[in-house]
């Protein structure tokens, strides 16, 4: 394997990763920012009340997003096997 072929499988690796890391993150990011902005509205400073609604939100999220994140790993994975298989 040369220089050039494992940098680009370590950018096609953390180009997997966030493409799986990216629903549920940016879920947690939407859900924050709502709750924090309606906690600065009501002026409810109540800590504990951002966790039930986003753990929930990242659970929906993660749990639609399920088979576009197995074909992703394995359309990686097939690749992997690709490069291992070649002489």
């Amino acid at each position: 394997m040369t220089g050039a072929e494992t940098i680009d499988f370590a950018r096609e690796s953390i180009w997997v990763l966030l493409m799986l890391a990216a629903p549920g993150m940016l879920t947690a990011l939407v859900v924050g920012v709502a709750i924090g902005l309606l906690q600065a509205l009501t002026q409810i400073q109540e800590m504990t009340l951002v966790f039930v609604p986003k753990i929930l939100a990242i659970f929906l999220v993660l749990l639609i997003a399920l088979p576009f994140a197995g074909a992703a790993m394995a359309t990686y994975m097939d690749g992997v096997a690709e490069r291992i298989a070649q002489p």
